[in-house]
């Protein structure tokens, strides 16, 4: 099991852990409270730095109650944070965009990552002919 050190940036979010029995992201909550006007940006910080292990990346998402919560999207849709961001003064922040006037308090639950390993190194390698037959359609409903 991978140890992963985590320095908190704040005393009003709750210490990160798995919610049992439940999935495999964590969640990462609003460091401050925060208000915002529809059609506002904000950075809203998550109060933790966190130092990942050589080779891994988290994968930083909105819950899939933000929206409905707090009217907010998160503007790059899924972020990455690799392992160089470890720095004492490294917080996590989620990009948020208010679609209406909202209030989020400190210690909301906003967001969730995970952690992944990189990607392996790949050779990209031109052909003619995958092999494949073509299925007739655009992504898995086969459907243009």
């Amino acid at each position: 099991m991978e140890k992963i050190r985590v320095k908190y940036l704040s005393d009003k979010i709750e210490k990160l852990c798995y919610i049992d029995g439940k999935s495999d992201w964590i969640d990462l909550r609003s460091a401050e409270d925060i208000e915002m006007k529809a059609g506002e940006f904000r950075l809203i910080p998550l109060g933790v730095a966190i130092a990942l292990p050589k080779g891994y990346e988290a994968h930083i998402v909105p819950r899939s109650s933000t929206y409905k919560n707090f009217g907010i999207i998160q503007t790059n849709h899924m972020g990455v944070v690799d392992e160089s961001y470890c720095g004492n003064g490294d917080q996590w922040f989620m990009p948020a965009y208010a679609l209406r006037d909202t209030k989020i308090m400190a210690g909301d639950r906003i967001c969730q990552f995970r952690i992944m390993e990189h990607q392996p190194a790949l050779i990209f390698e031109e052909c003619d002919d995958l092999g494949s037959p073509d299925r007739g359609g655009i992504g898995s409903t086969g459907k243009r």
